[in-house]
């Protein structure tokens, strides 16, 4: 029987990845105006992003536990083998959650085989590894062949990220507000990145040309192999600049794909408007 692959919606793939390649969603929730939605499911990014500008602030949890309590236990009837790939613990509550009503399902279901994996990746570096992981088990290979790609692309995902306005990341607590104040002063651009699950500041440009030319710099530092890869990118509503960053990465290293996503709801309503975000490895799979 073919592996279950399952995915939350922090991965940042489009609603019509999951139906054309069997991969189960598990929607994490935005919060507008005393609405809730389900990410990816029942809201736009556009909604996200048009609120934000309106001078709304979005809130998102978790995932439900009840949807996870009811997406295992029928797996579990089903006699399904499964491993779901987990946004980053450090970002979201989302993957303890999962480990925990597994527990409780794995006590009427002892049998059960799902594997929980903690990528510590966020948006399309957590969706390049969905989208492997699908394919793996499109070609019926192992489960553990799965969970070795999904560890080892995990541990080697990297991340390079700048935000428009770093507002939304200190009103998150991702960046502190006066850093955030001087940035909008002085036009000046972070560089962040993801070490051990967490968003990291690496760098301050000022000027958004100088910034993507400096991602260039930082992907010939921290890449392997590029030419050999599918690379990320996704954007928060900023389509004419991801497609800009795609043709100098084009240019710079001939990949073998470069794919455009966009941030979905949830991870949009901390970045805001206009983020750009690259994702490839560090090392490539042998």
């Amino acid at each position: 029987m073919q592996v279950k692959i399952l995915a939350d919606s922090a991965c940042d793939l489009p609603k019509s990845f999951y139906e054309e390649h069997d991969v189960t969603l598990i929607p994490l929730r935005v919060h507008i105006n005393d609405h809730e939605y389900d990410d990816v499911k029942n809201i736009d990014p556009k909604t996200v992003y048009n609120a934000i500008r309106s001078g709304v602030v979005p809130k998102t949890s978790q995932a439900s536990p009840l949807l996870f309590q009811q997406i295992f236990t029928k797996m579990a009837e089903n006699n399904e083998d499964g491993v779901y790939i987990a946004f980053s613990s450090e970002l979201s509550g989302t993957y303890s959650t999962a480990v925990m009503i597994l527990d409780q399902v794995k006590e009427k279901y002892p049998n059960f085989n799902l594997s929980i994996i903690d990528t510590k990746c966020a948006s399309l570096g957590q969706g390049l590894i969905v989208m492997e992981a699908a394919k793996l088990a499109a070609a019926n290979v192992s489960k553990q062949e799965i969970i070795n790609d999904v560890e080892f692309r995990s541990r080697h995902m990297e991340h390079l990220f700048t935000v428009e306005d770093l507002d939304y990341l200190a009103k998150g607590g991702r960046v502190s507000k006066a850093s955030a104040f001087l940035g909008g002063l002085l036009n000046i651009k972070p560089i962040l990145n993801v070490e051990d699950g967490k968003l990291v500041p690496i760098e301050k440009i000022r000027g958004q040309k100088k910034v993507f030319r400096r991602i260039i710099d930082l992907m010939k530092e921290r890449g392997s192999m590029l030419e050999q890869q599918v690379i990320g990118i996704s954007h928060a509503d900023n389509e004419t600049t991801a497609q800009e960053v795609k043709a100098m990465i084009e240019a710079e290293f001939n990949p073998k794909e470069v794919y455009i996503s966009s941030i979905g709801s949830a991870i949009g309503a901390h970045t805001g408007a206009g983020t750009i975000s690259i994702f490839f490895l560090n090392q490539l799979p042998k």
